[in-house]
């Protein structure tokens, strides 16, 4: 068994676990680093694009866990995966029994895919979440005839938009695709963009609805944590086809998956639905979120969340003194600012992560710390059928009842832009295509500028609503 000491320890070498160790890499390079990761692949963020403060949009990149050394000539890896944290000795314990002994420990585990009912009795059915699951993906898309997909999310989206050459029926439990991130119109839009039913000539429309009590169309699933795979992980699909497979998409609303049975047919799988309906395919797609990992024993168990999160503060440390936690395996358990709420995202991942590290070199040397800005308002940079898409704040009235109004402006298969109001406040927006709107509307958001004077003008096509704000 052999021992190692350092100042510093993370766990997890996803994007939550290398942000952490970049950013100590740069707090405190002098200082010693372990990661623990069970993959010698890591993920890291690159080609980071700004939009505003806090809109930000980035790739995600598979990279050799040895290429973090050169960032940190202090850093340690160990290949292996975390079997027990002694959080009162301050000791973690690998599967082949090394102990690392430490100061500051974050736990970055992730998520691991919330799979249907009897997904583990079959390896027809796919939980796309990480790069090995993608490249399985590939492989029986190659091969197959008719898929299902089940999910709502970003994930399943961009499945149904990027694969040809096969049958897909998308089997979602909302009334409208793509629910975790839109609302009912941009679901439209989206829908006539990808029928090519749209006119690009036609005229702008601009819409003000203001919601009543009888309004229950356009809601957030808050139950849906988007199982996010990093932007643009679907084009690595764009060039995987069937040639003797003719692409058809059908959507089933408002049902869930009740069984999935092996059968020995044309079909290998038999999926019945809620509704009673039976659909025989190659393979199942599963696309319904994430839950926390925590695969590991504790000395002491920290507190959790209702959803099984990690319950972090505002500084990402859990209810142990000294014990981090960042990404997808946390839980936000703190009094978060008016316009952000989580959700498990890559995007949060990173803030968390950066966050985290923050706070786990202040502890060392001492010093005072502030929240970081980011967690101000809720923004999250993506793209969904080809068309780049940018929510900000209370992009669907999280939380605001039915007091609110909605401010739109749509141009077919160019632009989806909705405003979301509340006492003349703009309180959350949704930009769909290249808007160009994103600091305007984080400034509005923020400082809670009165728009009433300007009534319907501020999305006014024949006006550039920035010159109000310059």
């Amino acid at each position: 068994m052999s021992k190692i000491e350092t100042k510093y320890l993370v766990i997890g070498g996803g994007i939550a676990g290398v942000t952490c160790v970049e950013t100590l890499a740069i707090l405190h390079p002098e200082e010693n680093l372990l990661i623990i990761t069970a993959s010698s692949l890591v993920k890291r963020v690159t080609n980071v694009s700004f939009y505003a403060k806090t809109v930000v949009k980035f790739d995600v990149a598979d990279t050799e866990a040895s290429s973090l050394m050169k960032i940190h000539p202090n850093l340690k890896i160990i290949y292996d995966s975390l079997k027990f944290l002694d959080t009162k000795n301050k000791i973690a314990l690998t599967d082949d029994g090394t102990e690392v002994h430490y100061d500051v420990v974050c736990v970055c585990t992730g998520g691991l895919p919330k799979l249907i009912v009897d997904s583990n009795k079959s390896k027809r059915i796919l939980g796309i979440r990480d790069t090995e699951s993608v490249r399985e993906f590939q492989e029986r898309l190659t091969n197959g005839h008719r898929m299902v997909i089940i999910g709502n999310g970003g994930i399943a989206s961009e499945i149904v938009h990027a694969t040809t050459g096969i049958q897909k029926v998308w089997v979602i439990r909302d009334d409208y695709i793509s629910a975790t991130f839109i609302d009912p119109g941009a679901a439209e839009f989206f829908q006539n963009s990808f029928k090519n039913k749209s006119d690009v000539n036609n005229q702008t429309v601009l819409r003000r609805h203001v919601f009543t009590v009888e309004d229950t169309v356009i809601s957030l699933n808050k139950d849906i944590k988007s199982a996010a795979l990093g932007p643009d992980w679907y084009k690595k699909l764009e060039n995987t086809r069937n040639e003797s497979g003719e692409q058809e998409l059908e959507i089933i609303y408002k049902v869930e998956v009740e069984s999935v049975v092996e059968i020995n047919e044309e079909y290998a799988l038999e999926v019945k639905l809620t509704n009673g309906r039976i659909i025989k395919c190659d393979f199942v797609v599963s696309a319904t979120g994430v839950e926390p990992a925590v695969n590991f024993v504790w000395d002491q168990e920290p507190k959790r969340g209702p959803d099984g999160g990690l319950a972090v503060n505002e500084f990402q440390e859990t209810s142990i003194n000294d014990v981090f936690a960042a990404g997808d395996v946390v839980f936000a358990n703190w009094q978060t600012s008016p316009h952000w709420f989580q959700l498990r995202l890559w995007t949060q991942a990173r803030q968390m992560a950066g966050m985290a590290a923050k706070a786990m070199h202040a502890k060392i040397v001492k010093e005072d710390i502030w929240q970081d800005f980011c967690f101000e308002l809720f923004t999250h940079c993506t793209t969904l059928f080809g068309y780049r898409v940018v929510l900000l704040g209370k992009y669907n009235g999280q939380g605001l009842g039915t007091d609110y109004e909605i401010l739109l402006r749509t141009t077919p298969q160019k632009e989806y832009i909705k405003f979301v109001l509340q006492n003349g406040r703009l309180q959350g927006a949704i930009l769909i295509g290249e808007t160009d709107l994103e600091e305007m509307c984080e400034n509005l958001i923020l400082d809670q500028i009165d728009l009433s004077p300007f009534g319907d003008d501020i999305l006014d096509p024949d006006i550039d609503i920035d010159d109000y704000f310059d």
